[in-house]
């Protein structure tokens, strides 16, 4: 037993679940008066309620990641969990600072189907609150990172593939299912390439180097 918790003692950066969760469960319950998120481009997106699937797949998709790279590789680990738990707490922040929202949505969902079913469940628990940026887009960027510059997955193309087909799904669904205007998005996307200078730029890599020997 000590000797599993002494290889696996990094699993301590997980308790930022603790943090983020009740933040954000905060800010559902709480945000009632926000400004509206909502562009011109947004009308020109038509609804699609398959895109749940990707949609859905998001929480796989980084779950399966962090773990990966936790058993394989502590350093890509905690370059991927500081990429994630960062940015996650920059758009918490923001989100308390200027509640936020959109309209988007539809009034009636005249088709019936497995896939409206699905998108029915995903609104009655997901409030159009606490949009910009969007984590499922950033989250989803994160990872793709992630597993670019993996060293072990460099030569693993179909993974590379599939991550990014994957990814661009994700990305796509957040604006189809009428969850995200464009405009949190392209927050997201704004604030993922600034945390891939901070985190994964070479001339950081001195600081990644001294961050890491002060978390082991």
């Amino acid at each position: 037993m000590k000797e599993f918790i002494a290889k696996y003692k990094h699993a301590w950066v997980m308790l930022y679940v603790l943090i983020y969760l009740p933040w954000f469960f905060f800010l559902e319950k709480n945000v009632v008066r926000y400004d509206i998120v909502h562009v011109e481009l947004d009308d020109y997106i038509p609804f699609c309620e398959y895109f749940v699937i990707p949609y859905f797949l998001w929480f796989a998709y980084v779950v399966v990641a962090v773990l990966y790279f936790f058993f394989t590789n502590k350093d890509d680990y905690y370059r991927l969990c500081s990429f994630l738990f960062i940015g996650m707490t920059l758009s918490l922040a923001i989100c308390t600072v200027w509640p936020n929202g959109h309209d988007l949505r539809p009034t009636e969902l005249t088709r019936d189907n497995i896939f409206m079913d699905m998108v029915r469940g995903l609104w009655k628990t997901d409030t159009p609150t606490n949009v910009f940026p969007s984590i499922h887009v950033y989250n989803s960027i994160g990872v793709h990172i992630a597993v670019r510059n993996s060293e072990a997955l460099k030569n693993r193309r179909g993974i590379r593939t599939v991550s990014f087909i994957l990814m661009v799904s994700i990305c796509l669904a957040t604006v189809f299912l009428k969850q995200h205007s464009v405009v949190d998005g392209l927050g997201a996307i704004a604030m993922s390439l600034f945390m891939y200078r901070m985190v994964y730029h070479p001339e950081h890599a001195l600081n990644r180097e001294k961050l890491k020997e002060q978390l082991s």
